[in-house]
Parts: structure tokens; C-alpha cells; sequence
């Protein structure tokens, strides 16, 4: 097995990184993903799948691309 990106960090000079995010762009967030969970379970996600029209879940993916490590 390989060692992954560890040869490339020198762990003596490794710092720690701190983020400050603000909780109610989080719970922005939240609310968005909670609402495209829900569009995705809904009768009418299906039907624009079926028949071929662009999804807002397409025109997302489109816009940000996807992410490989998301993909398992």
C-alpha cells in the first residue's frame, strides 16, 4: 500500500488551520440541500426525468460539475 500524500507534508512544520464560519450561512445551506432532498422524492423530479427535460438537479450539476470523491 502506498503511504498516500504523506511524503509530501513535513509534519514539523505542519500548522493548524482554524475557519470561522458563520452558523447562519450553515443553516442556509442546510435548508437548500433539505429542499433539492425533498424535489428529488417528488412525483413531479420523476416525471421531468422521464421524459427527458433538464432537472434543477441537472442544471446544478452542470453549473459545479460533480465531485469524484463524492462518487463510491
Amino acid at each position: 500500500m502506498s503511504e498516500g500524500f504523506g511524503g509530501f507534508v513535513n509534519e514539523k512544520k505542519d500548522k493548524e488551520v482554524r475557519l470561522y464560519i458563520r452558523n447562519n450561512e450553515v443553516n442556509k445551506l442546510i435548508k437548500q440541500y433539505k429542499k433539492l432532498k425533498k424535489y428529488q422524492k417528488s412525483s413531479i423530479f420523476e416525471i421531468e426525468k422521464l421524459s427527458g427535460q433538464e432537472t434543477k438537479i441537472d442544471k446544478l450539476i452542470n453549473e459545479y460539475g460533480i465531485d469524484p470523491e463524492a462518487i463510491e
